[in-house]
C-alpha cells in the first residue's frame, strides 16, 4: 500500500490510502464500499441527505 499516491492532508493524518485493501478484495467489492461511501454522512453516521434535512428544516 506505500505504492499509493496520499494527498499532503491525507498523509498528515496518517489516513490509510484509498482503493483496495489487499489483493483479495474484488473489484465488485470496493465499487459497492465506494458507492455506499458516497451516501454517508461518515464511518458512524446516517445517509447525507439526513444530516442536510436535518439543517434545512425550518425551526417553529
Amino acid at each position: 500500500m506505500t505504492d499509493k499516491i496520499q494527498t499532503p492532508g491525507r498523509d498528515d493524518n496518517g489516513a490509510v490510502p484509498l482503493g483496495r485493501p489487499d489483493a483479495s478484495t474484488s473489484d465488485a467489492a470496493v465499487k459497492r464500499n465506494a458507492d455506499r461511501e458516497k451516501r454517508s454522512a461518515g464511518p458512524d453516521g446516517p445517509d447525507a441527505a439526513e444530516v442536510g434535512d436535518t439543517f434545512k428544516k425550518q425551526s417553529g
